[in-house]
């Protein structure tokens, strides 16, 4: 054996294993692998190789035998690898989120398909009836097809003796539909025109560089960038499409089909096993060419990528909080670099960072200042509460109802808003004061009036809503304190008893399925009042939809969030955007407390640039992101006691270095979560330190006790 190779395995290691190479086994670097560890068999990665000359005098175990399947490519190694250091992250652990379906590494088992033979069948029978008339989509396997019949499968075999249909060898996950570059789309409007060539430039140079694509809200940009995709496509590479929720995008993912004339392939985390296994095995075999996903998309092995595409690149669902934490956005353009190719990042209200690259020429700028055609930006303005407060008991001011009353009365639509699930976001007891919360966790509960329900967002606990209070024990003294969605839209309708009104929220969206079905009777305008939360934000194009009406424009504002004014401008924008995307002309009231607050103002004048300039002003006074660095460190624990120590342990072993400040530790906003105690220390730095760096020393310096951890957030997008 003259050859030792470095496997890393889907576990939770911060390093690569030495294994020998037995003499006529060729490897490769990115290779899978089978190797022990400890006293199992593992499937493990390649991740380098060199002489055996450096480990002569050690006795390293052998690697048992390499898996015939192609090996993951060198950017993606190279890409685990960034990830991991950047984000303070195990490599081992961000190699599991790439090996997600270890199937998929194998060729798809062929089986017996079945379509349709074109021609009429002998001796049609009622059953056999069903499985031409409902037994597709075909190809399909006998027991799927006579399933959706709802027949056995021997009617499906009769019918090939019958003639009306053809049995062939397939394989069981099968290929994705090539998506035409050249299949027409949308005509483009001269400056959507001018835009989409300015990104396929970008992406002909075949090297590393991102666009800014900044666009206002209805203008046109998924068109655009689809110019970007096709070109692409044309060069026979992969396209990578992150959106923030891929459930919610199902009118997203028609607009795919109509431009390329096939159906991208989808990823995310409503699939099932065998999905996953089909686009992974396709991505990783060259074969899949165009994916829309969430943000673990981008760990899927793609083996010749050549663009990516961040649509919403300021939303938060980029943020992944648990596992492994990192940005999809910060983490795309990482993924461009190390690939070479082109990075799109498209926004109608991008993010400061971003904004702030391209107006400093990290990043090229490419806008859209204007919707299409006859639409036009909707009207926006502040109802002051103070001025206009709405009835005792209730939570929409007369401006509200009488503009809905205006809007249904023409056969227009309205949109209530609302960034608050269920009825009531707190229950409290009349008589002894008390708050109901989760018993493992320090937040309220929100009740649920549609399934009489009483739930934390936090942790998924649900329980009856209680008919006594659980500390006092009085009967019939919990009142509901506070607006949620279910609550504004029981107003609604005792406001306008005839209108149509529904709710939309994760808690009533249901499947995709049933999600993209009320989204069709919204655009068929069989919905008068939609009241939602941020999913109504997301991508939706609702063309009767005249009037949105916020009904508290504050909510994002409370808390430490040094984000919250940006956040706060950015989702009103978004879902005022949703009104007037046709001809008809839209407009937005937002109800709030504080009027004067700057992101209120600026979007009420129309100004992005006001709001932009003094919240830039803000950030490089306090010396915040795009011209600072943040981190936060959180301690976990049964022990609250010893949480503090191990807080108090860390902190006192912090590295010295020029331009960093540390904040905490601290009581985190929610003490208590699953049972765990946390604290949290906060961690800025100068815009020229490297900050992963210093906390991956920091870190290196503290061993947590068993079941104690410390979780390292670079950039955090959260404050809880």
């Amino acid at each position: 054996m003259n050859q030792t190779a470095q496997i890393l395995f889907p576990v939770n290691v911060s390093t690569a294993f030495d294994y020998a190479v037995p003499d006529g086994l060729s490897l490769a670097r990115g290779d899978f692998v089978f190797a022990p560890i400890g006293k199992q068999m593992k499937l493990g990665v390649v991740w380098s190789l060199n002489s055996n000359e450096a480990n002569a005098e050690r006795q390293l175990k052998s690697i048992v035998d390499r898996k015939a399947t192609r090996p993951l490519p060198s950017e993606m190694l190279d890409f685990i690898d960034w990830t991991a250091r950047y984000n303070g992250a195990s490599p081992g652990n961000v190699l599991r989120m790439v090996m997600r379906n270890y199937k998929a590494l194998d060729p798809s088992a062929v089986v017996t398909l079945y379509r349709p033979s074109g021609d009429a069948p002998k001796n049609l029978t009622t059953s056999r009836a069903a499985v031409l008339r409902e037994g597709g989509p075909w190809p399909a396997r006998a027991s799927e097809a006579a399933a959706r019949a709802g027949v056995s499968s021997g009617v499906v075999k009769g019918l090939v003796k019958a003639g009306g249909l053809v049995a062939e060898s397939g394989p069981v996950d099968p290929p994705f539909e090539h998506p035409d570059p050249d299949h027409p789309g949308r005509k483009l409007t001269a400056r959507q025109r001018a835009a989409g060539d300015d990104l396929v430039e970008q992406v002909k140079a075949r090297t590393f560089n991102v666009s800014l694509l900044d666009g206002v809200t209805g203008s046109g940009k998924t068109e655009v960038y689809f110019e970007a995709v096709a070109q692409a496509l044309r060069q026979g590479r992969q396209c990578l499409i992150l959106v923030p929720e891929i459930t919610l995008t199902q009118a997203g993912l028609r607009r795919f089909k109509e431009r390329f004339g096939a159906e991208p392939a989808s990823w995310h985390s409503q699939m099932g096993d065998a999905a996953r296994r089909r686009v992974w095995r396709e991505v990783a075999q060259g074969r899949c060419k165009l994916v829309v996903g969430a943000r673990s998309a981008l760990y899927l092995p793609f083996s010749n990528l050549g663009l990516i595409v961040v649509d919403e690149e300021h939303d938060t669902s980029y943020k992944q909080e648990e596992g492994v934490i990192y940005n999809a956005r910060d983490m795309a353009v990482v993924r461009g670099l190390v690939s070479g190719h082109s990075v799109i990042l498209a926004s109608a209200t991008p993010s400061l960072e971003s904004l702030h690259n391209a107006r400093t020429g990290k990043f090229s700028h490419v806008v859209l200042p204007e919707r299409p055609g006859a639409a036009v930006l909707p009207d926006i303005a502040l109802v002051d509460l103070k001025d206009h407060p709405p009835e005792k008991g209730a939570y929409i001011s007369q401006p509200l109802l009488d503009a809905i009353k205006e809007v249904t009365d023409r056969g227009e639509q309205a949109l209530l808003y609302l960034n608050r699930r269920g009825y009531a976001p707190l229950i409290i007891c009349r008589t002894c004061g008390e708050k109901l919360k989760s018993p493992d966790t320090d937040s309220w509960l929100v009740q649920h009036k549609r399934t009489g329900r009483a739930m934390c967002h936090l942790t998924g606990f649900s329980m009856p809503m209680p008919k006594h209070c659980p500390k006092c024990q009085s009967e019939d003294s919990l009142a509901s304190v506070g607006p949620g969605v279910e609550r504004i839209a029981e107003e609604a309708q005792a406001a306008f008893p005839h209108a149509r009104v529904e709710v939309l929220s994760s808690d009533t969206a249901g499947n995709p399925v049933e999600l993209a079905e009320r989204m069709r009777r919204m655009e068929r305008g069989e919905i008068d009042i939609l009241v939602g939360t941020q999913m109504v934000v997301k991508g939706h194009n609702f063309p009767r939809l005249t009037f949105v009406g916020v009904v508290d424009g504050d909510l994002g504002l409370a808390g430490g969030d040094p984000r919250a004014g940006e956040r706060t401008y950015q989702t009103l924008v978004q879902v005022a955007g949703r009104a007037g995307r046709a001809d008809k002309p839209g407009r937005a009231l937002i109800q709030t407390h504080q009027p004067e607050h700057e992101a209120l103002v600026a979007l009420a004048a129309g100004d992005r640039d006001l709001f932009i300039g003094v919240e830039l002003a803000m950030r490089d006074m306090l010396g915040l992101p795009p011209f600072g660095k943040l981190a936060a460190v959180i301690f976990w624990g049964h022990d609250p006691a010893k949480v503090d120590d191990l807080a108090k342990k860390f902190l006192n072993a912090a590295p010295r270095a020029e331009g960093i400040e540390i904040l905490g530790p601290s009581e985190a906003p929610i003490g208590r979560l699953r049972g765990l105690y946390r604290r949290r220390l906060f961690i800025r730095a100068d815009a020229n330190v490297n900050l992963s760096k210093y906390m991956q020393a920091w870190r290196a310096k503290v061993r947590p006790p068993s079941k104690y951890k410390i979780q390292i957030d670079i950039d955090p997008q959260s404050f809880m």
